[in-house]
């Protein structure tokens, strides 16, 4: 991990990319941070405000449920914001799910690359 970026300003950095409309799961976010089994450490970021100021409301779990309601003050906060970017948010036996193949953030290539250049560990020491 790049020494001068700890995985926290690299959260920011990345879900502060989320495009308006879609959602990204933790795993994702995770991964494109350089630290693809984190995907924990992003909820547990997300909810202590350790990421800092990020749209909370575009992440989802793996499953597409909607499970940021310990970061909002009112439980269907999440649902709402995402309905206002035109996501729709289903009710199901687990709770409100996205459907993940219409709105999940398709990452590109150049995107994921782009990324895992500014965070490699030698990016500092390559300028």
């Amino acid at each position: 991990m790049n020494p001068e970026m700890n995985f926290y300003e690299r959260l920011h950095i990345v879900c502060n990319q989320i495009p308006y409309g879609t959602v990204a799961t933790y795993g994702q976010l995770a991964l494109l941070c350089g630290k693809p089994k984190n995907s924990r450490q992003v909820g547990y970021a997300l909810r202590m405000g350790l990421a800092g100021e990020v749209p909370a409301h575009r992440i989802v779990n793996s499953k597409g449920l909607l499970s940021g309601a310990g970061y909002f003050e009112a439980p269907d906060t999440q649902k709402k914001l995402l309905e206002m970017e035109g996501v729709e948010a289903e009710r199901t036996e687990s709770g409100y799910k996205v459907d993940l193949k219409r709105f999940v953030w398709k990452t590109t290539e150049d995107e994921a690359e782009a990324f895992y250049y500014l965070f490699r560990e030698d990016s500092a020491s390559a300028e």
